[in-house]
């Protein structure tokens, strides 16, 4: 199955998708060639905070009045490879130093510069710390889309950074005219 680019759009597990590692994930791709493609997994929401790895990692956080929102934001299970890696995905058009555009409003940067920034409070407005990743060789994900395993939908602003994480496989299906109650949990066979 040959396919142009799907970078920047969102793959949604289809209920039939029984492997435990995307299992109801909603997974961003953020790079997708004919060698193959990374995602991150978006509504999967870790009890670790983006405080705990910023203090972990000794970026200096500024005092502030209040507490700012990023120290309790929690951050994401991004997919089962390396998952002590971590990816800054945000809005803006603020430039690091390995920044990546994998939308015209979706940036994904993975270098420390951008936590430096975030720990002062000059960091983007909206962003999600996302640590691991998801990886398919060359071939492997058309493969999955050829077995009706994932369902491709827009990925946009608002169902990144404004839904909430346990919506977004909804809200993606539905940007599509889809409704998960529809769609069968059942492998058919003929």
């Amino acid at each position: 199955m040959q396919l142009n680019s799907l970078t920047g759009q969102l793959l949604l597990a289809m209920p039939t998708l029984e492997d435990p590692n995307f299992r109801d994930s909603v997974v961003l791709l953020c790079h997708h060639d004919a060698d193959g493609c990374m995602g991150l997994i978006i509504n999967r929401p870790q009890e670790l905070t983006v405080e705990t790895v910023l203090d972990d990692l000794k970026c200096a956080a500024v005092e502030t009045n209040g507490t700012a929102d990023w120290r309790t934001q929690q951050t994401y299970a991004g997919g089962p490879m390396d998952s002590f890696r971590g990816f800054v995905l945000h809005d803006g058009w603020h430039i690091y130093e390995s920044t990546m555009q994998v939308s015209p409003e979706l940036h994904l940067t993975a270098s420390r510069d951008v936590l430096e920034e975030i720990a002062s409070g000059d960091g983007p407005e909206h962003f999600m710390l996302i640590l691991g990743y998801a990886g398919w060789g060359a071939g492997q994900l058309e493969s999955e889309l050829g077995h009706n395993d994932w369902l491709v939908a827009p990925a946009n602003h608002h169902i990144v950074f404004h839904v909430p994480p346990e919506m977004r496989w909804g809200i993606g299906a539905r940007s599509m005219g889809i409704d998960r109650s529809m769609l069968s949990d059942q492998i058919g066979h003929a």
